[in-house]
């Protein structure tokens, strides 16, 4: 029998890729180029779970078959490498966090090689690498030095705008600015001081400072971003977050919104994703309008898309954090404003959002006045109204929206019905047509109409104007961390300034310890010496761990370039991503900002490209199969020795059995026999998949894995008895059944739950060829699915069918020259053609089936032709290359199979040249036998008449009547 040793040829095409750099990609303008990227990982000390590979896997089989297609394929890998986890470890143990950063992805290189992935590592980045990370210091360098300018619809460089202001001032600038920023003339601009002209132009910078609320988490001592929130606590470490008000750097992505939403009809990216990015942006068209108050001083301005409902206003909601809610508490209601905002900021932006059930609120004691009926409003604080929407503070038509009617409801406040026929008394009604009522001076105008009216009537009084709006908010861009990219800024007075490009990258200094000052500035304040060499200090935060992933696509192009990001030359050929998968769950976070970044940089000349990626696929969850048992509470008295199992079976009650457990209360009960043994509380663990087979329990193995004496002397229930101390007491009569059931469930990977898979364990029991087909075979890439390790045991046995297609029984490479029939020729190429529209349609399972197929039946002709074969290998290389690669070398081929072309699908060997008529006498089927398909019907009589297996049927009779189908039977009277 032929072995299939895919240990040794594994690791020796391993070694052959390596030394041979079989996957480096360099320019060649004569090739079609391909670029297919991963989302590239955070390595993490938990290294790889069998999940993680999944989208690689895909890629890798697109990469593989472009190459092969004659395509120049860039297929790299870097990591992610900054991040709070191993800040966080480096807090707790004092290790320097670049020590543990290099020891995983250590461990995560030395598992993704041993997948056989084609990454050109000669492209590798890391985002923690000063040689990186210096370009993307200079980025926002860049970023810092740009303004937007709205004539042009792109970022400008900033001398552009000064030399505006000093020629006109800005009153002809049409640019992306701060909502506060003033109108001044050019004698002005002429007469601002040195520090007052640099404060201006924050107003316009693209990355800029400004007082910002933020989620700030006291235990951490640094901002969070709203994906590591999750219900008002830090999801790293589960730490209380806050909103608060603090100076932090921004970025003026809101200067691309519009660009941004409108990009998305331009890539091929899933709908879901893209419809998610639409609603963060969130642009909507309207009317801003300033309620004036009681207090002279305090204007409210509010943002509406509903202006034609103005007159059904009955209050103003302001959010907890808004600027004025100090202001227009009276004194009377001070305290239980004060204590309301206190605890809305422990209250996530998501979880106000989301939370429509609560409803709560405080009157301020302070009232607006109606813009156009002058009646007195009152003002409440509630945090159902978020500060980063609009303006912070909504008017609220309870007749037309349902939180603002649940909020009137709630504390008694009037509901003015202003659309003709709507029905408010059980709930808000928000009908976009009609007539208005209640209204004023657009009573009985269309809901159309009236709104064009009112935005006239606003304008004239000057008191607002027509106004689009967004969602999205600039991003806050500090991190108040050490293990970041230093932000390249320092300060002369309170006015901020950026290095020059000669001096980056500015490299993160020694600190005394990885957490923030005693004085609660950032772990940078620890430094000796942070400043400049004038003594101007350094900025003390460090950048977010999304700006190293926002750029490094095009780094990957030319990553040893020291003298620019990528060269023209490089971002000209491999232009953008033609290929890229990684996770949905980024939509909002990394795959919005990078498209951001690059849109600046396509703005200011750095790239020839807008969009980086014109296809992405989000790649689904490989879930774990989680193994429990069931613990009973404790049993008998709590101060009883002994407990008492009562065992039941189909007759009733059979015991009670007594189970000395001197030691201990550990009792496990088999989850067939749950429900049969009464009296006590139950409870569900977790254990190590490791420790169960097909759901049955290996207790010895449970006991090891938890290696604590307090379980030595467990008990663990069956359906007949109980293990206990190595050996097992029947208590029913009958069969012995001595089998301990788990309960499976399926669930996220997770070391919490003990069920995850290590790949390198698969790899060493079945190869990677094995795991890399499996994976693909257990389902659409873009669905989720159980892991489960009793199927793999079909692809291994699938790879050794195919090594035996190539070898004899002896083990010899045994192939033939022959040359092919029709039937091999049609199984080859209905494959070929299978593979071809399988890859492009990202439909990896089904190929992985046709491979099955094929073979199967290649192996029930005994096909061992060269012809065949040949061409087989090539194209299962892409899933399964190390086997490919080593068939491929016995086939007579001293180059790589990398290097080989894909075969041509022929659709000639598809058509069919005969067809196999069922032969039927007297309406039972006797034969079968085969006719060429443009044969003449009386040809076919006569053949099928003297057949000798036909002519015995006869018997010597003469047939009444033969009746031939073309393409379907023959029928044959007597």
């Amino acid at each position: 029998m032929a072995q299939y040793d895919y240990r040794s040829l594994e690791k020796k095409w391993q070694q052959y890729w390596d030394e041979h750099q079989t996957y480096r990609a360099e320019i060649n303008i004569a090739k079609p180029k391909f670029y297919a990227l991963d989302m590239f990982p955070y390595p993490s000390g938990a290294g790889l779970h069998v999940g993680h590979p999944l989208g690689y896997i895909a890629s890798d089989v697109v990469a593989r078959y472009k190459k092969l297609k004659g395509f120049n394929v860039l297929h790299p890998m870097g990591f992610d490498a900054f991040g709070l986890p191993a800040e966080q470890y480096a807090i707790q143990t004092g290790q320097h966090p670049a020590i543990t950063t290099a020891q995983n992805i250590s461990r995560y290189k030395e598992q993704l090689r041993g997948f056989g992935f084609s990454f050109d590592w000669d492209k590798e980045v890391q985002t923690s690498d000063p040689s990186y990370y210096k370009w993307t210091q200079w980025i926002f360098v860049r970023l810092f030095k740009s303004w937007y300018n709205n004539e042009s619809d792109k970022a400008e460089p900033i001398d552009t705008l000064i030399r505006i202001f000093e020629a006109h001032g800005n009153e002809k600038v049409n640019a992306v600015a701060d909502e506060d920023t003033p109108a001044f003339t050019l004698a002005e601009w002429n007469a601002f001081s040195e520090v007052e002209k640099q404060r201006m132009l924050l107003k316009y910078r693209l990355a800029y400072l400004a007082n910002t609320i933020v989620n700030w988490c006291p235990e951490l001592g640094t901002v969070l971003s709203n994906d590591e929130v999750k219900d008002g606590f830090s999801e790293r470490g589960g730490f209380p977050v806050i909103r608060k008000d603090m100076l932090q750097w921004n970025l003026r992505i809101t200067a691309y919104a519009d660009r941004l939403l409108s990009g998305l009809d331009t890539i091929d990216w899933p709908e879901p994703l893209k419809e998610m990015q639409r609603n963060w942006i969130g642009k909507s068209l309207g009317a801003e309008l300033a309620f004036k108050t009681e207090v002279p001083e305090a204007s409210i301005k509010v943002f509406t898309t509903r202006i034609d409902t103005i007159f059904g206003v009955t209050f103003l909601v302001l959010a907890p954090e808004h600027e004025l809610v100090e202001t227009l508490t009276t004194a009377n209601r001070k305290a239980a404003v004060t204590d309301y905002v206190e605890q809305a900021k422990n209250r996530s932006e998501r979880d106000r959002m989301s939370d429509v059930k609560t409803i709560s609120g405080e009157f301020t004691g302070s009232y607006a006045i109606h813009p156009f009926s002058g009646d007195k409003i009152p003002v409440w604080v509630a945090d159902y109204v978020l500060i980063g929407y609009g303006t912070g503070a909504v008017m609220a038509v309870p007749a037309g929206d349902q939180r603002d009617y649940a909020f009137a409801k709630h504390f008694n406040l009037p509901i003015i019905p202003i659309i003709e026929g709507t029905d408010v008394s059980a709930m808000a009604d928000p009908t976009k047509t009609g007539t208005m009522i209640n209204s004023g001076f657009i009573n009985g105008m269309e809901v159309k109409d009236a709104t064009l009216r009112a935005i006239e009537e606003l304008e004239k009084l000057k008191i607002g104007k027509a106004k689009t709006n967004f969602r999205i908010r600039d991003a806050i861009f500090g991190r108040q961390r050490y293990w970041g990219e230093p932000i390249p800024a320092y300060f002369d007075g309170d006015i901020p300034y950026v290095l020059d490009e000669s001096e980056l990258p500015l490299t993160l200094p020694e600190v005394d310890a990885y957490k923030p000052t005693e004085a609660g500035e950032p772990p940078l304040g620890r430094a000796t010496n942070w400043q400049t060499a004038d003594g101007k200090p350094y900025e003390l935060t460090t950048m977010p761990g999304w700006a190293g992933s926002s750029w490094y696509f095009f780094r990957y192009m030319d990553p040893h370039n020291e003298k620019e990001f990528v060269s023209k030359e490089a971002q000209a050929y491999w232009k953008d991503v033609d290929l890229y998968i990684g996770g949905a769950e980024h939509a909002t976070g990394h795959l919005l900002y990078s498209r951001f970044w690059t849109k600046f940089l396509y703005d200011r000349g750095w790239v020839n490209v807008d969009e980086y990626a014109k296809k992405l696929i989000n790649q689904g969850m490989i879930q774990g199969i989680s193994e429990k048992i069931c613990k009973f509470g404790r049993l008998g008295s709590t101060t009883s020795k002994t407990n008492t199992i009562y065992f039941q079976n189909e007759l009733g009650i059979v015991g009670p059995e007594i189970i000395n457990n001197d030691k201990n209360f550990h009792v496990f009960v088999s989850y067939d026999v749950v429900n049969s043994i009464s009296r006590y509380q139950t409870s569900d663990h977790y254990v190590l998949i490791d420790c169960v087979t097909n759901n049955e329990l290996d207790i010895n193995k449970y006991l090891e894995w938890r290696a604590d004496p307090e379980f030595a002397d467990a008990v663990f229930v069956t359906k007949s008895g109980y293990w206990q101390n190595g050996s097992f007491q029947q208590v029913i009569n009958g069969p012995i059944e001595d089998i301990f059931k788990t309960k499976p469930e399926v669930e996220k990977m997770s070391k919490s739950k003990y069920n995850v898979v290590n790949p390198d364990d698969v790899i060493a029991q079945y190869g990677a060829d094995t795991l890399r087909m499996y994976e693909m075979f257990l389902g659409p890439l873009e669905q989720s699915k159980p892991w489960n390790t009793n199927g793999i045991d079909g692809v291994n046995k699938f790879l050794r069918k195919l090594w035996r297609l190539f070898h004899n029984d002896d083990d010899q490479f045994a192939v033939s020259d022959a040359e092919p029939t029709a039937e091999e020729l049609k199984i080859l190429h209905r494959t070929i053609k299978k593979t071809e529209d399988d890859i492009a349609s990202q439909s990896f399972n089904t190929s992985v089936s046709s491979f099955m197929i094929c073979v199967n039946e290649l192996s029930s002709l005994q096909c061992n032709k060269r012809k065949i074969l040949t061409d087989l290998v090539v194209i299962l290389s892409p899933y399964a290359p190390h086997i490919a690669e080593e068939l491929w070398q016995l086939l007579g081929n001293s180059e790589s199979v990398t290097q080989a072309s894909f075969p041509a699908f022929q659709e000639k060997y598809l058509i069919e040249q005969s067809y196999e008529y069922p032969i039927s006498i007297n309406g039972k089927v006797r034969a079968k036998m085969n006719f060429a398909l443009d044969m003449p019907v009386a040809n076919i009589e006569r053949e099928v008449l003297a057949s000798e297996k036909i002519q015995k049927w006869l018997e010597g009779k003469t047939p009444k009547k033969v009746i031939i189908v073309p393409k379907k039977i023959v029928n044959i009277v007597i």
